[in-house]
Parts: structure tokens; sequence; C-alpha cells
């Protein structure tokens, strides 16, 4: 017998070749004769263009072509707005290229192809644009206010869109409450800052009239089908390739970019390769943003800390345009309510336009907001009522036997009411208790704060809807030669381990090792039927579907060795890549054995094969070589679509100690309860909430885009935007709970953004807590920094 995969610490199939630099990202492809591509950018927020002059970038040697908006002909149409919904009231989306207004910096205004990307920078500098400046006003808030500066003429108070949900009856709550808690909280705007930028290559061929695009997208199945649709091509005339991409974290999701129109457009038109990379400046002021979240949350308990209810009205910073629709907003409005069982909510926001770089899905998608306001909220409910904060929140946990839990009206981002599937809340909460020692924590800290040491403990709750719908498939098959198994799926990958998680799901189902299972994803041209990587949704969805496909082969083979064997199906156990007799190891054939002889052949290309033709003992039969209604090989597909999200979960806590005189901050521990069903690798487990984690606390901490008065970024470049270094990051000590999903057949959630969620929270209520002696205000808004924490001191209280 093979050992069991699914849940081992199998070490990951493509590290071999990623650690080796034998990795092949878009601006590794070889693709003679490519020619290569530069944008040139708006320089201010917003203004109407007054003319674009692109003469001296033509005059340019090694210069292409130069195209603006009228050059593109029926490409110069607004792109998609992804997902309607009927909230957006005014929504706006940009045109490949500026028509005759701009409306952040870094939008594009022409593209430049030339015979290398050194001429193509120089010539797109050289492109002059003038501008009628418009007054601007970049904060949301103030945007939102009655006489702002409108960002689009038709759209009143720049409202693209408003939602209110009700889920039972909050008014009643709060009138019977006998304390109401409010609190004010902000989420500065922030970016993924994916290792790889993004990046596009184009082919055309003239003689198949197909295009073929590689793209570090997370959606290629989605790319596909807007160029289809853009270019007027038929679907199996566009193939959309995304190879090794570095780093995804929501933006690639989006779809389509200025480059991913243009390049395609550019390589139809001069019939040859191009070629287009993003810069890291570039990447600041085009791929998209996200946080950008105020929230007013106002919690109804009793006077032993029960909440009764929550009322949440937030605003939303969406940027200049809307194009993955509410998407963001939607997610923080639907887990405002985090573990707990509040029975009333009432919910509303706006999402707001401004002039800067638009805003979709980043690692968290809304939830980093909704948490920190929630958890800021339990807090302070705690310190009104003179509760301890761990135990206000086991008061209000829902329960084991009260999944699942539904909230009646609150429409999550599949289009259902949000229904918790199954979880432990009580436990997680435990656990990291007795891991911190939460006990003797009180004593440790008047002992530092008697030494002059500001040491203080922070905790935050969270819980993650994954595993969204609509679908996803999975194709498995068995070649005949080598008797590998080659698995496609409608994904791609960013660094996730996909060729890993699925190749164990797989081996268990077919007897053999990971190392013998290929994964091919991100490919149109491999398998086409799919959704995008998203929302911690692939080891579910694609999981599930993968799962589901393996078990149908796993019945092919097994149905095919036993008329090779001739034995009972019953007795055939699968093992060490072979089809064997239980009890009688020695008498069984190899899975290339199998799936050659379910190939019925003329000729023999090869010892195996000879079992295959029309005169082999094994292929004589009454009947046709191939059965009526059956395939040839060992091969399958099958689909997973979830009846609705599955929701992990976890806490985390750690113990900071913040420095009186730089107002740097040590973790001295970082503890992170995690539960997202049954593992498939712990080890990626923790590997995906150790990242989370490394993002969460450069959100908590460091990461800020600050945009100037005019709408310019200050922080374009890791200068000044400062990310992280691992010597910033703590040791994370992670703990696993695993209650299954009653969802799926492999009892999975979802755990990529997971590590993400709480830690600004965490950061921010440990701080507060070491702090506790100088008696200051709560802290309501995230990134902190040394230079904040210094102000806000400075600004506070005194000593106790």
């Amino acid at each position: 017998m093979s050992t069991r995969q699914f849940g081992a610490r199998v070490q990951r199939n493509e590290d071999d070749r990623l650690i080796r630099g034998k990795g092949r990202y878009v601006d590794d492809l070889p693709l003679p004769g490519a020619a290569h591509g530069a944008f040139a950018r708006s320089s201010v927020a917003h203004a109407r263009i007054t003319y674009v002059d692109v003469s001296a970038a033509l005059a340019v040697p090694g210069v292409l072509r130069v195209y603006t908006h009228a050059d593109i002909g029926a490409l110069d149409v607004p792109m998609p707005l992804l997902i309607p919904h009927p909230c957006i009231t005014h929504g706006r989306t940009q045109y490949p290229l500026a028509r005759d207004e701009v409306f952040y910096v870094g939008q594009a205004i022409a593209f430049v192809v030339a015979e290398d990307r050194y001429i193509a920078e120089d010539a797109a500098a050289l492109v002059e644009v003038g501008y009628e400046p418009l007054p601007v006003e970049v904060d949301y808030e103030k945007a939102a206010e009655p006489g702002a500066p409108l960002v689009h003429a038709d759209v009143p108070g720049n409202i693209a869109a408003r939602l209110a949900q009700r889920s039972g009856d909050p008014d009643a709550a709060f009138a019977a409450a006998d304390h109401v808690t409010t609190v004010r909280v902000r989420v500065e705007r922030g970016t993924a800052a994916p290792m790889e930028c993004l990046s596009t290559a184009a082919r055309w061929d003239e003689v198949s009239q197909e295009l073929t695009v590689w793209d570090g997208t997370q959606a290629p199945i989605g790319l596909r089908g807007a160029l289809a649709s853009l270019f007027d091509l038929d679907e199996h005339k566009v193939r959309v390739i995304a190879p090794d991409v570095g780093g995804g974290f929501g933006p690639k999701v989006h779809f389509p970019y200025a480059n991913e129109v243009l390049v395609p457009f550019a390589a139809r038109d001069l019939r040859r390769p191009v070629k287009w990379i993003e810069d890291r400046a570039e990447n600041f002021v085009h791929m998209t943003h996200e946080r950008g979240q105020t929230h007013e949350i106002e919690l109804a308990a009793t006077k032993d800390g029960v909440v009764l209810g929550l009322r949440d009205r937030f605003l939303h910073d969406t940027g200049a345009f809307i194009p993955y629709g509410i998407a963001v907003a939607q997610v923080a409005a639907c887990q405002i309510a985090g573990p707990y069982r509040i029975p009333n909510v009432e919910v509303e926001f706006s999402c707001v336009y401004t002039p800067t770089v638009p805003v979709t899905p980043y690692r968290g998608c809304g939830r980093p907001q909704a948490n920190f306001a929630l958890e800021r909220a339990m807090d302070q409910l705690a310190a009104d009522l003179g509760i301890d904060r761990f135990e206000i929140r086991r008061r209000n946990f829902i329960q084991p036997d009260e999944f699942p839990y539904t909230r009646p009206d609150l429409i999550f981002a599949d289009g259902l009411a949000v229904t918790y599937d199954s979880g432990d809340y009580e436990r997680a909460l435990d656990t990291l208790m007795d891991t911190l020692d939460v006990q003797s924590f009180a004593e440790r800290q008047k002992a530092a704060w008697q030494e002059g040491r500001y040491l203080g403990l922070g905790l935050s709750f969270y819980v993650e809807g994954t595993g969204l719908g609509p679908y996803e498939g999975g194709h498995i098959r068995i070649h005949p030669i080598t008797g590998k198994v080659y698995v496609n799926t409608g994904l791609t990958t960013q660094g996730q381990g996909h060729e890993t998680v699925f190749a164990q799901i797989v081996a268990d189902q077919l007897g053999t090792s990971p190392e013998n299972v290929i994964v091919v994803e991100g490919d149109t041209g491999a398998y086409d039927w799919g959704v995008a990587t998203f929302a911690s949704r692939a080891a579910v969805v694609s999981g599930s579907a993968i799962h589901n496909t393996a078990v149908k082969v796993r019945r092919q083979v097994i149905h095919a060795a036993a008329n090779m064997l001739e034995a009972n199906p019953d007795d055939i156990e699968l093992g060490d890549g072979r089809a064997f007799v239980v009890g009688s190891p020695e008498h069984g054939v190899t899975l290339a054995e199998v799936a050659t002889a379910s190939n019925p052949l003329r000729y023999a290309f090869n010892k195996a094969a000879q079992s295959a033709t029309q005169f082999a003992p094994a292929a004589r039969s009454d009947g046709p070589p191939l059965a009526a209604g059956a395939h040839p090989g060992i091969e399958d597909v099958d689909y997973y679509s979830p009846p609705h999200a599955t929701w992990a979960y976890g806490v985390h806590g750690a113990i900071v100690e913040v420095d009186p005189t730089t107002f740097g901050i040590t973790v001295h521990r970082y503890v992170c309860v995690h539960d997202c069903g049954k593992m498939i690798n712990p080890m990626i487990v923790e590997g995906q909430v150790a990242g989370g984690v490394a993002q969460g606390m450069g959100g908590a901490f460091y990461e800020w885009l600050d945009y100037d008065e005019d709408g310019a970024l200050r922080n374009a470049g890791f200068m000044d935007f400062l990310i992280p270094y691992a010597t910033e990051i703590p040791h994370i000590e992670i703990l696993h709970q695993e209650t299954p999903s009653p969802l799926n057949p492999l009892g999975i959630k979802g755990v990529g953004e997971a590590g993400t969620i709480p830690v600004a929270q965490v950061i921010a209520s440990a701080i507060e807590d070491a702090l506790r002696p100088l008696d200051l205000p709560p802290l309501r808004s995230v990134p902190l920094s040394p230079s904040l924490l210094h102000a806000h001191v400075a600004a506070g209280g005194g000593a106790k």
C-alpha cells in the first residue's frame, strides 16, 4: 500500500524548479523578434486632455507605433464592470487609453511599441499631453461630503454604489440594550506589491488567425473571454497562458488592464510578438489598490456583555473607477459580525469615487477592515462594562451545536445568505490562552511597567468566508507510456502549492506518489472550464472537483485491472503505482500497463503496447475493441459546485513591547490558532498563514499609500513605501484545529487569506494595552508607525 498523502507534510513538487531559478515567468519567455511596449501615463490626478502630441516619440529611431485612443478602433470602449450589482447606480470603468479626460495619476494615455524596451520607454517620455486641471479631493470621507469636487461629472456626490442590509430586528435589539458602545475606525489604503509586477506578452498567428497571450494573471479563462469579446474572435481562437506568476494577492484577478488589451492589439497590428513588463514605479500607480475604509460601528449589549445587535455604517474608497463592483465592501459587510452570535445586524455602506488608482480585492478583500472595526468595538465594549477581553468574546461565540448558523438577509459575495458551516470557536480561544499563558500575563506586564518597559497583549478573533463558487472542474488522464497522472484544472497558481496539494489528492485515490502526478493549470489551451484563483477557493472548489474526478478514474483503473488480472474488482488494490490482487502484490500490473491496455491499438510502439494490439490475448473479444459508450484510455472529468461558502476561522494573539524612546515595537510572541477544516498539507497551510501574517504586519505598522492634496502618490517606491523586512516579521507559532466542513467531500476550508485578516487589530490592541499607564485615547486607525505613536503619545494624557 502507498502511504496516505492527504494530511501529510509532503515537500512541494514545484520547489526544486523555483528555488533553482528554473521558473519561467512572462519576461523569461523566448519570443523571437518580439517588440517591446511602454505606456505614457497621466501626471495629474484629474484633468481634461487638450491635446496628445506623439510626433517626437514617433521620430525616435526604432519606434514602431505609438497608439492613442484614436488608433485602437473598436477597442476604444469602456472596459467591463466584472461583477454587476443592482446597488451600483453609477458604475464607471475606464477606457484602455484615456480619451478626453484623465482620472488619476498613472492612467494610461498612449502606448509606445519599439524594437526594445529602452527605446520604448525613452519614446514614451516624449509623448506630450496638454492638461486642463480639474479640482480634486483624494480623501474619500471628504469626497462624500456635499459640494466636494466630482470625479465623474455625472455621478452625484461621488457615490458609485450604496447598499443597506438588515438581518433580524436591529431596532428592537438596540431598544432593549443596557449599553451601546460606539467606535469609529479607519483603515488606510495599501497595495499588494507582488514580487513580480504585471506582465503581458502576445503573439498573433496570421495563418491560423489565432491569438496567444501570456499573462501574469489569476484569471486566464476570464481574460480569454474578455479578449475574445473585445477582439471579436471565437473563444477557441484565443489562448491565454499564465506561466509561473510571482505573487498575485488579488489585484491580478482583475482584468483586463490596459496592457492586457494593448499588447495583443499591437501584436496583431504589427504581425509580430509584443511584450510589456511593468516596472515597480508603474506598479504603484497602475495595478489596483485596496483597503481604504472608515467604519462607525455600534454594539448593543446587555450589562453582562451579551451583544444583542450591531449597526455598522462605512465608506469604501473605490478609487476613480469601480471595475470589480462592490466585492470588497460587500465582503466587509457580510463578515462584520465575526464569530459572534449577534442575531440582529444592520450594515450599510457607500462606495466613493476618488481621483486615485482604482480599487479591487487585495489579500483579505474587506475582511481585515471589518475585523479591525468589530474587534476594536469588542475591546471597547469589554472596557465599558469592566469585563475581561477574552471573557466577553467567549460569552458571544456561536456554539458548535448551533451550526449551520445563518444570518438571514445578509447576502455574501456568492449571492447567498451568510451561513457558517462548522466551527469550535471557544476551543480555539482556550488554546490561544493556554499557549500565551494569559493567566500569568498581568503579573509579567505589571513587572515590566515597574521597570519602565511597555509590554502589552493583543488578540483578535476572525472568520473567513472561503471556497466561493460558482464551480471548478478537474480533468485527469493516466499516460499510457510513463504511467504518470496528468491533472488539469482551470485555476492558476501564484505560489500557493497547487502542484503539490492537488497531486496529494490524486495520489491517494490512484495509489501513486505525488511526484508522479503532473498538474497543469493556467492554460486555456489545456483546460478551459472554470473561474479563477481568488477568495481562498482553490483547494475547496478545484480540490473537490479533482477529488471527484480521481474517484471516477480510480473506478476505471480497478475495472480495467480486474479484467487484465482475471480477478474480482472488489479484490483489486492500488498502491505504489500498481494495481494488484489483495494479498498477492506480485500478481499485478502498473498504471502504465492499465492505461495502455485500455486504449485498443493497431501498432505496438513499445513492449507495453503489445498487450493492446488486436492479436494480443487480452484484446480478444467477440465485440468491438471499444465498447459502445466507452472511451479509450484511463481518463475522466468532473466538477464541484459548492452549495455556499465554507467558513474558516482563527484567533491570533501577540505579546508586544513598545520602545518609549523610538516608539518602535518588538513582537516577543505571535501565536495563531487556525482552523481550515481538514488539512491537505499542514506545511503548506503554515506557509500560507505565515505569509498572510507577514502581509498583515505590513498593513498594521508599515504600509500606507500617501497621496498629496493634488492626487499624486508621495511614496510610489520601496524607498518610501515601507514593506517589512524578514527582520520585522516575528516568529509565528501556528497551532491547528481541524473542524471538517460538511459542504465538500474532503472536509476542507480555504486558508489563503486567513493570516492577513486579524493582524492589524492584534498589533493595535497590544500597543494600546502596553501603553495603558499613559492614559491615552484608544487607537482607532491603521497602519500605525513609530511617528504616529509618538504623535499619539504627545497629544494624549499623562502617566498614571
